[in-house]
């Protein structure tokens, strides 16, 4: 059940009533976070609504229905996000989680700990425990296998994910694994999920066979109710009348789970095919589909495997899918970042004493702006976002050292380049040490009941305007278009005004974020609408992979002069992704050239082509390499 605080409780009355509840048997869960106002309460407890409506600073009582309290999205609104090391399961990174199905040896588990971690998984899974349906069939090493396991995780920075079998197993579990996995054999094996709920690991819980959605989520609340709340589900497939697969991936499930409950969902596709062939299109789809993350079989020989071979990828088949999954995230808000457990490490390095701030990273405008969220795809929630008003003051307040990072967009795949940031890259002596490309979908937002016909002022970014130009162009004459600093402002102002007139271009979670309607969606005039953002930041952050830089150069004013730095990148087989020119501030018909290249200029292998370069320019700087 939820319930409604009456208005002006303290924080020492509600602490009063946490306490009786939890007396009669309820456990506590806070629904609002900035405020005092809603609780939920779910439990063991014989007492009706109207008993908890009756107690001291409770105003109403609104019960929950589904047979799953602790779970739902009606007890906790927010998508629950389980953090396992530097791993955030549930945020907008895609988590892939990839191994063999079992673990046959040292060698085994390091070569392919290898081939995974290359390819850009951060977690590593390895059965040492296997349940198998043939009592002859290879049973798993053990407590060796966990031992392995807890040296994978040493040697490759690695959480390690493995199947729990038997209560008994709890202690070794709590001493060498980062996640434990309930297999969908014991989905409803309820003594083993009590047990789970009260070791206090990260639970990875499947689906069983033949199990419903419901069963499924309520097996979850069994662990919930233990205290566990750090649960992700995952879809396995289920066994259906089907024979050409080994069961059936119901991805339906995904939008299901979404909105039924807060619980991130990963898909283990090689389970619910059982074929080698058809493990990628069906990752492919439930990315597509919303999955959180993906656990994927890989062996680095599986012919030779001892489980599961015919439905383990090779590591260049998981290579190519890992490719395949960083095209399609952004479409659905997404990111596959390949180094984004180092990323984590790097951004909290010195931050590690607890009473210590984060790190502070800069973007443009408020909450809820594609700034914010590609601040949110990058960072997650280690680092504080920090808003403010304009591109200058980003670069400002990082180079003075008033924040570390700052979040800018660099180029929209339908407008271009902001010149303007690229200006400010050449101004300011800082670095490009990362980046993150968002899908940009707008939306037509005003006041809950305004009908497009109301509409007479829109308001956002000027560059929305450009992106949505074949949308707004049949009203050029009955809407006035309002330029503002960013488009959660835009949503805002037409919020505070309470004009049914007034209308905003925005995203999805500025509507959400401010109570608004959105009238019409996706009105960008091509849905293949990206932005590139950059992260920038004084030095380079350590210890990361980097396969792209950022140059500016500028040649004498001669024939042939512009050939020669580009004839030194085609010598050398280096592949550009960008070449644009921009005048040079204050120099009328010069120009500096911007070049992003697919290669790490500062790697000590790259000196002599960097000389090259410096020799055939008249200026040479370099912005960045990630």
């Amino acid at each position: 059940m939820i319930l409604v605080l009456q208005e002006g409780i303290t924080r020492e009355e509600k602490g009063r009533l946490d306490t009786r509840l939890e007396g009669h048997g309820c456990i506590v869960r806070e629904i609002s976070t900035h405020e005092l106002g809603v609780v939920g309460a779910a439990g063991r407890t014989e007492k009706d609504a109207g008993f908890f409506e009756d107690l001291p600073g409770v105003e109403r009582v609104i019960p929950i229905s589904t047979s799953f309290k602790l779970v739902s999205r009606r007890m906790h609104p927010k998508d629950t996000v389980v953090r396992v090391r530097d791993v955030e399961i549930g945020r907008n990174q895609i988590v892939v989680v990839a191994g063999p199905c079992a673990v046959e040896s040292r060698e085994q588990a390091f070569a392919t700990a290898g081939e995974v971690r290359r390819y850009g998984a951060v977690l590593f899974r390895g059965g040492a425990f296997k349940p198998r349906t043939s009592p002859y069939s290879f049973q798993g090493m053990g407590v060796e296998g966990l031992k392995i396991l807890a040296d994978v995780r040493e040697e490759f920075g690695l959480p390690v994910v493995t199947e729990m079998t038997s209560t008994d197993q709890a202690d070794i579990m709590v001493e060498y694994v980062d996640v434990v996995q309930i297999g969908a054999r014991n989905m409803q094996n309820f003594e083993l999920l009590k047990c789970v709920g009260r070791i206090g690991k990260p639970v990875l819980l499947k689906r069983g066979l033949s199990a419903t959605i419901e069963e499924w989520l309520m097996s979850a609340e069994y662990i919930f109710s233990e205290g566990n709340d750090q649960v992700i589900l995952c879809e396995r497939g289920i066994r259906t009348f089907e024979r050409y697969t080994r069961n059936t991936l119901d991805l339906s499930a995904i939008p299901i789970i979404k909105e039924l409950s807060h619980l991130p969902i990963i898909v283990d596709p090689s389970h619910a095919t059982g074929m080698r062939e058809k493990v990628a299109p069906m990752a492919r789809s439930a990315i597509a589909a919303g999955a959180d993350g993906l656990m994927i079989e890989v062996h680095h020989d599986p012919d030779k495997a001892l489980s599961d071979g015919a439905q383990s990828l090779y590591p260049k088949q998981f290579g190519q899918l890992m490719r395949d999954i960083y095209v399609i995230s952004p479409v659905v808000g997404k990111q596959l970042d390949f180094a984004y457990s180092k990323k984590g490490r790097t951004s909290e390095e010195g931050c590690e004493e607890p009473d210590r701030e984060k790190k502070r990273a800069a973007f443009l405008g408020m909450e809820g702006t594609f700034s914010h969220k590609a601040c949110n795809q990058f960072f997650g929630n280690k680092v504080s976002a920090v808003s403010l008003t304009s591109f200058r003051s980003i670069f400002e307040a990082v180079k003075t050292g008033e924040v570390d990072f700052g979040v800018l967009p660099l180029e929209n795949s339908l407008t271009g380049s902001i010149h303007e940031n690229y200006d400010y890259l050449l101004e300011y002596d800082l670095r490009i040490v990362g980046e993150v490309t968002l899908r940009v979908v707008h939306n037509l937002i005003g006041l809950p009941g305004t009908k497009k016909e109301q509409i007479r002022r829109v308001l956002s970014h000027p560059q929305v305007f450009q992106q949505c130009r074949l949308f707004l162009e049949p009203h050029h004459e009955e809407w006035a278009l309002v330029p503002v600093t960013d488009t959660a402002k835009a949503v805002r102002l037409i919020r505070e005004s309470g004009d049914p007139t007034d209308a905003a271009i925005g995203s999805q979670e500025e509507a959400s974020i401010h109570d608004m309607e959105i009238i019409e969606e996706g009105i960008e005039t091509n849905p293949r609408n990206f932005t590139r953002f950059v992260v920038i930041g004084r030095e380079p952050l350590p210890k990361r992979p980097r396969s792209k830089s950022s140059l500016i150069f500028s040649t004498v004013n001669q024939a042939g002069a512009l050939y020669r730095p580009l004839k030194v990148f085609a010598d050398q087989g280096i592949n550009l992704v960008k070449l644009e020119s921009r005048p040079i501030p204050g120099k009328p018909w010069e120009y500096m050239f911007y070049v992003d290249l697919e290669e790490d200029v500062e790697s000590p292998g790259f000196e002599p082509v960097m000389k090259s370069l410096d020799e055939n320019t008249d200026y040479l700087k370099v912005l960045g390499s990630y």
